[in-house]
């Protein structure tokens, strides 16, 4: 063995040492055995394209938007209406300029809709017709676009070039990337606008999480400090790791996912979870949409991931336990210990989640095989 390789070793035994105590002193201060339980969703009506027969146009479901009491689907197949057991969908054939509609934000300043197509930029649906946006034909940064929505004014644009603003009453396009953002990477994979819209996340994609002071018109960045690729060296440090996939903030809680667990952080304080010290079955986080600032829903490739009370760390999961599996089963969790196994009649073929959304005390989830309407009948947060 060389010097070399001796080095190196000694390196990664030394890490792993350090990443063991991290992890050790982070459960030991993990929260006393909960007297209550969380909320779980037993009653679900599933969809798919054969269930609808055809109505919902494609069964790979990207993004999910409440409108009142409708929801808005964005497909592989083009775009889906759904309203009190009624379908509506809009395709190539039908103007929509794009097939792939990545992400949909409704504007409840104006009505319109706002469309991120991948590969082929931005739409605004308003009054039954398409406005196409382009790089070619506007201020877009690139057409290829993986979330968009909407403040104030202003229609926020999640690229692969960076980060396009556009306000619609003036015309007026303004790009954000490397040269006038703290962003160490480009690739801009999500966008979402805080309830009260004064302040814009960015998932960067290796870049960690971008703040936008609407007030300030200044920037923060999130990163993790450790700098560690492979592992969360130090635990709750910062965010557990840099390749993030969404951002959720709601009540001065920020909700970060990654494709490496999940982070939260209210202002002072860090929390991170992975799949081996908590209810995430997999630490490979699709999007993460919060309920509150105890509460957030994460959509894994391992099933519906729920964070049900921060401060007693209980999580609902809920996921086929197996590949002929007739039904999910919901795993109710505290930390990364079962309390029990609750069965739903939620039939969806595929729990590799994508997206979820909220209506009222119900929840929707959409698969890379369809979606799904849990009811929350008698809901209640927290634990009781």
């Amino acid at each position: 063995m060389t010097m070399t390789m001796m080095r190196d070793r000694a390196r990664l035994v030394a890490v792993l040492a350090l990443a063991s105590t991290a992890s050790a002193w982070g459960q030991s201060r993990s929260a006393p055995k909960p007297t209550g339980v969380p909320y779980v969703y037993t009653q679900w009506e599933s969809y798919t394209r054969e269930s609808t027969n055809g109505a919902l146009v494609n069964d790979h479901i990207f993004f999910l938007e409440p409108d009142g009491d409708s929801l808005w689907i964005g497909t592989e197949g083009g775009l889906v209406l759904y309203d009190h057991g009624t379908w509506q969908s809009w395709t190539e054939a039908d103007g929509l300029p794009w097939r792939v509609v990545l992400g949909v934000a409704k504007d409840h300043k104006t009505g319109d809709l706002w469309l991120a197509l991948f590969g082929a930029g931005i739409a605004r649906f308003s009054g039954g017709r398409f406005e196409h946006f382009t790089q070619m034909n506007s201020g877009l940064l690139n057409d290829v676009v993986y979330a968009i929505d909407t403040q104030g004014d202003y229609v926020w644009v999640a690229t692969t070039a960076g980060i396009s603003r556009y306000n619609h009453v003036t015309g007026e396009w303004q790009a954000f990337n490397e040269q006038n953002a703290p962003m160490e990477e480009i690739w801009v994979y999500n966008v979402s606008v805080s309830d009260d819209e004064q302040k814009v996340f960015f998932a960067v994609w290796g870049g960690g999480i971008l703040e936008w002071d609407v007030a300030a018109e200044s920037w923060e960045d999130y990163v993790d400090p450790d700098g560690e690729m492979e592992i969360d060296l130090y635990r709750d440090d910062g965010l557990i790791h840099i390749i993030t996939t969404s951002a959720s903030y709601k009540d001065g809680a920020l909700w970060a996912s990654t494709y490496f667990g999940l982070s939260r952080y209210d202002g002072r304080y860090w929390r991170g979870y992975s799949d081996h010290d908590s209810g995430l079955f997999s630490s490979f986080i699709n999007f993460t949409r919060a309920r509150s600032g105890t509460a957030t829903y994460n959509c894994t490739d391992k099933g519906l991931a729920v964070m049900a009370d921060f401060a007693s760390d209980m999580w609902v999961t809920y996921r086929r336990d197996a590949e002929d599996a007739a039904t999910w089963t919901a795993h109710v969790m505290v930390g990364a210990d079962e309390v029990s196994a609750v069965p739903t009649n939620l039939t969806l073929p595929n729990h590799f989640l994508i997206a979820v959304a909220f209506a009222g005390e119900d929840v929707w989830i959409g698969t890379g095989h369809g979606v799904a309407h849990g009811i929350g009948k008698g809901y209640y947060e927290g634990i009781r």
